[in-house]
């Protein structure tokens, strides 16, 4: 049994920053701001969360209150911004956060649940921001996405999240014809998808590194390559329902290229169970796919097992942990 990555990162409160792994490792947060502090669930207006979000320049958000902040419309998040969860349990709800333009965001140990309306994802990465790590958060019942990540957003790190009821997880690259989706580049770790339906992730352009997953019971495909994507599965955990279909490559044209393509997925290390069926296009432009060293050098991954499907269905999503101590304040 490996050890867990982050082992030390609640030490103290702004131990997390630059922590991650994977290509969100960049991202520092707020980490040179003062503590913004939440005192209401109120959806705007002093102490708030929208306000904490808007001010300018860098801030680590913490929370005095725990409940269901009611979102009237997306909350846009500034640069520079940690929103902090740990010491109470806050739950979004109604629309979510929308990170525009914007670079080194951590949003860490949140609950999102119940958006309504077209378009409405629980984290919107979009368009051109960068060194991003949502770490410990849980998702469910979204009418879009729980997490999707479109436009030329890259440098993002998915980490210890818990996925549930839902339809179309996590999108990665919106449209063939958005052809700067190249420059995306994502990991994803230590999650629990645990029975929603498909895109875990689907994947268009981009390169995405995905170990030590639990994805369990989908019930169109776990996993799909389209359009140019390049996905590394390693050491996952792929336990079948009735869909025993795992990986999905989808054929679409880019709007700079003359022929379709479908992605590839190189997997190594991966334990299928249940009559999961890898169905991977055996041969063809595996050796093409990125390997993660390419880009970084560790990682803290074990071979897939009980116990690991075990530990993520425990440590994944929203933690009842305290917060940290601040030594900066």
């Amino acid at each position: 049994m490996g050890s867990l990555p982050y082992a030390d990162v609640d030490s103290t409160l702004r131990a997390i920053a630059g922590q991650a792994e994977g290509f969100g490792r960049f991202a520092i947060g707020g980490l040179h701001g003062p503590l913004f502090p939440v005192t209401t669930l109120a959806d705007d207006g002093p102490g708030s969360l929208r306000e904490a979000c808007r001010r300018p320049g860098p801030g680590w958000i913490v929370f005095k209150v725990s409940g269901v902040i009611q979102l009237s419309s997306y909350l846009n998040v500034g640069s520079h911004k940690t929103i902090d969860g740990r010491g109470e349990r806050v739950k979004l709800t109604g629309k979510g956060l929308r990170l525009k333009e914007c670079e080194n965001v951590i949003v860490c140990n949140m609950e999102f649940e119940g958006g309504r309306g077209h378009d409405v994802d629980g984290i919107q990465i979009k368009p051109n921001s960068k060194h991003i790590w949502i770490d410990r958060c849980s998702f469910k019942d979204y009418d879009d996405g729980l997490i999707d990540i479109t436009r030329g957003s890259t440098d993002i790190t998915v980490s210890r999240c818990y996925f549930a009821q839902h339809d179309k997880t996590m999108l990665i690259g919106a449209d063939p014809s958005h052809v700067g989706d190249r420059c995306i580049r994502v990991t994803i770790h230590h999650c629990f998808f645990d029975g929603t339906r498909q895109r875990h992730p689907r994947l268009r352009f981009g390169k995405v590194h995905l170990y030590n997953n639990y994805t369990k019971h989908w019930d169109v495909y776990a996993v799909c390559a389209s359009v140019e994507a390049q996905i590394y599965s390693q050491c996952n955990i792929y336990e079948a329902g009735k869909k025993k279909k795992t990986f999905e490559f989808y054929t679409e044209k880019a709007a700079d290229r003359e022929e379709a393509r479908s992605g590839l997925i190189r997997s190594e290390g991966d334990l299928f169970l249940d009559g999961a069926q890898p169905c991977l296009l055996t041969g063809i432009g595996e050796t093409s796919v990125f390997h993660p060293s390419e880009y970084y050098q560790t990682w803290t991954m074990e071979a897939p097992s009980d116990s690991l499907k075990h530990v993520l269905q425990i440590c994944a999503g929203w933690q009842p942990i305290p917060q940290p101590v601040d030594h900066h304040s």
